[in-house]
């Protein structure tokens, strides 16, 4: 799939009502034949993963976005399933505690940032400081306008110090988010994820799109690109992000460390203190036959 179609370009302005919410253009197959293709990435991914944690030295940051239900929970599982969990991180950025308040807006941030040979998942991000902060009007405007360029410098310092970042805008479409919230509600094990404030979150939905799309057009760069991914379709958007990732990762042209030296004598070493073992075992086994033959 060609999907260098819904990156954000660096420089020129997009508005998020090119982009389709509900398509599922560059696949060519249905739900079940993307559930199928999904299955080979994370087989990639997985792969890609071990040999990106054995190296240790590449990072990897991936930033999710989205309105009220807009999937950063599942894209997270579906494109990681059957990935170890050991170099793969998330962090989850809620209201901000006293502490983190009393510090700059990027101070809680920073420490979560992927060491070498990890990935990052950002649920929610530094972004909700130009996101939630302006629709709800949390800080003045001269305040919050001023981020745009801080996020900018903030993702070129993690960049030149080695770490690659992929930002996903999820993109669903209104309806699509009252079909999510009735399904919470009909499901009794969703039932606790809603909250009638997401009600009022809704009524905010044309403040939320202009204060997206001021987000992807500003901070998508060359080094830390956005991408806006039609997310009506669940399958599709796990299909895309997952193909956006495995291409970053076989990016890094990575293999494993070199083996020690010398490995045979120590498979030698090794034999030795397993072949006794062996041994006894087909000692039993012969008895165990004496035995059942004399019977």
């Amino acid at each position: 799939m060609k999907v260098e179609k819904y990156r954000v370009p660096s420089k020129g302005k997009v508005s998020l009502k090119d982009y389709d919410p509900g398509e599922s253009d560059l696949f060519d197959g249905n739900k079940k034949d993307g559930a199928e293709a999904l299955v080979k990435l994370n087989k990639q991914i997985e792969t890609l993963q071990e040999q990106l944690y054995a190296e240790g030295k590449h990072k990897l940051l991936i930033v999710l976005q989205a309105t009220d239900t807009g999937g950063k929970d599942g894209t997270i599982r579906a494109v990681f399933e059957g990935v170890n969990p050991q170099g793969v991180k998330v962090a989850s950025f809620k209201v901000p505690t006293a502490v983190e308040l009393a510090h700059d807006y990027l101070w809680r941030i920073h420490a979560h940032v992927p060491g070498k040979g990890e990935i990052v998942i950002f649920n929610r991000s530094h972004y909700e400081d130009v996101l939630a902060v302006r629709v709800h009007n949390l800080v003045p405007e001269k305040v919050w306008s001023k981020r745009y360029e801080h996020i900018n410098e903030f993702e070129r310092i993690l960049t030149d110090e080695g770490t690659t970042i992929l930002k996903f805008f999820l993109h669903i479409d209104q309806e699509e988010q009252a079909e999510r919230l009735l399904a919470r509600i009909d499901d009794p094990t969703k039932q606790w994820k809603f909250s009638p404030g997401d009600l009022e979150e809704r009524k905010l939905w044309k403040d939320y799109e202009a204060a997206f799309e001021d987000m992807v057009n500003k901070t998508s760069t060359d080094y830390a690109p956005w991408y806006v991914v039609p997310s009506n379709k669940k399958w599709y958007r796990n299909l895309v992000i997952a193909q956006i990732v495995r291409d970053a990762l076989e990016g890094f042209k990575m293999g494993y460390p070199q083996p020690a030296e010398n490995l045979e004598q120590y498979r030698k070493l090794l034999l030795g203190m397993v072949k006794p073992k062996v041994k006894q075992a087909s000692e039993a086994d012969a008895a165990k036959i004496t035995v059942e033959t004399a019977e």
